[in-house]
């Protein structure tokens, strides 16, 4: 699967695609090194799900629900990924942790594959999973607070023992 994809990888707030331009391939700067070089990059099944932590049946998943769609096959139907395919798996993955839902995630990359026309709806689609992430981070500084705050309170009750037996 060759993916064609605008996103600026130059900064992690700036999530969204660029205006429209020509296209860009989105394995011309992988995130991560990969394990061969381009040209050479014909990995099967379980050499991905070593690389990628996910599990076959997850990668045979995405691929049903059209998330990794169009993925090579050797002569004996074994599927065959690319670099390309571990850099769009790598984008899927951040997605996840992003908390973005797995339609919103089939819905990018069917919008993906329509091609630059549908840069805007793409971008709309990255927004609001960004407002949602720096919502949940606001949550989360706030939880971490009360927890500091309890862990500041028992360390404090273990010492106060040892100041009236001093």
């Amino acid at each position: 699967m060759t993916v064609i994809d605008g996103t600026s990888r130059s900064t992690p707030a700036t999530i969204a695609d660029p205006p429209p331009t020509p296209a860009v391939d989105a394995c011309a700067a992988a995130p991560r090194p990969h394990p061969r070089p381009a040209g050479k990059d014909s990995y099967t099944i379980s050499e991905v799900v070593a690389f990628t932590g996910l599990t076959a049946h997850t990668l045979r998943w995405y691929e049903r629900i059209g998330l990794m769609p169009h993925v090579d096959r050797s002569h004996t139907g074994q599927r065959r990924f690319s670099n390309c395919d571990l850099d769009w798996l790598a984008f899927v993955g951040k997605l996840r942790l992003t908390g973005m839902p797995v339609a919103d995630m089939v819905r990018y990359a069917e919008l993906l594959r329509e091609g630059e026309s549908t840069f805007e709806e793409r971008q709309e689609l990255l927004e609001a999973t960004r407002r949602d992430v720096i919502t949940r981070i606001a949550e989360l500084h706030d939880t971490l607070a009360v927890l500091d705050h309890k862990i500041e309170f028992y360390a404090g009750a273990r010492r106060a023992p040892e100041r009236h037996s001093a």
